[in-house]
């Protein structure tokens, strides 16, 4: 299975066994913008290329128009995802001085100054998008039917999203923001909407401020996550005009923010 190899290992219960255990890839994947690595992060090597267009949007760094190619390539101890950005993008860049290298379990590490890692985010527009309390759970429900290396590592997480009454896009990582910015990229490539997004992103992570960021990024009006949210993460995502929807299960959830956009009426985008 791409993405993941098979180890050998003892199993313990009431006998002992050998025999192997499929487990997810994690490997060193440098995000280089004009020739610079500007950031290192352990890494599912799947959907590079997704996670090169997600990963620049979600940090500010270009939108898909300012980037004019992608390739991967592969190297001895990871891989160099190769990412060249049209002159404004890449002044941008230059001026901003970010530089990131963190493990699967962080989304700030690396980064130069506070205001850095607190970073203005837009504010979602409001639209006419609503979901009812039915599709929300319907959404928390169909999100395992797109976990494939979960279902045969138990051991990464996803990210989905959900409009018109269905899952059409989801992503898999070890790490839980790289998988959403596979989703972003994803997305962003597809071309069946265009920023802002609307329909809700569904996350079987936790959500922490960094994770509202990035959503924000790309529009969408609705965070659905199986984990709790930190109260840092609520505020800002009340800030940022995001309905934030957290210990989401098939059968109940708890809404922090926004609560508008839950309607008993049929949903509508408008």
């Amino acid at each position: 299975m791409k993405g993941a190899r098979p180890t050998p290992r003892l199993a313990f219960g009431s006998s002992v066994s050998p025999g192997e255990r499929l487990l997810p890839e994690e490997v060193a994947v440098a995000l280089s913008f004009n020739g610079t690595t500007q950031a290192v992060m352990m890494a599912t090597p799947e959907d590079l290329v997704d996670f090169a267009y997600g990963f620049a949007l979600t940090e500010g760094i270009a939108q898909p128009d300012e980037i004019t190619s992608v390739e991967v390539v592969e190297l001895p101890k990871g891989y160099d995802v190769q990412i060249w950005l049209r002159s404004e993008a890449e002044a941008r860049l230059t001026a901003r001085r970010r530089s990131m290298v963190g493990p699967v379990g962080c989304g700030l590490c690396g980064i130069d100054s506070l205001d850095q890692a607190l970073r203005s985010v837009p504010v979602v527009a409001h639209s006419g998008f609503r979901m009812t309390a039915t599709e929300v759970m319907a959404a928390v429900a169909a999100l395992p039917s797109q976990q494939r290396l979960h279902d045969a590592t138990r051991a990464v997480h996803c990210a989905g999203f959900w409009t018109a009454g269905s899952i059409v896009l989801a992503r898999e990582d070890v790490g839980r923001h790289n998988a959403l910015d596979k989703l972003a990229g994803a997305m962003l490539r597809s071309g069946t909407q265009s920023t802002p997004f609307l329909g809700a992103v569904v996350l079987t992570s936790r959500v922490s401020i960094d994770m509202v960021q990035k959503v924000s990024m790309l529009g969408a009006p609705v965070i659905i996550a199986v984990s709790a949210p930190t109260a840092d993460a609520v505020t800002l995502a009340e800030e940022a005009g995001i309905t934030l929807i957290a210990l989401a299960r098939p059968d109940r959830f708890e809404v922090f923010t926004h609560t508008d956009r839950l309607t008993t009426e049929v949903p509508h985008v408008g």
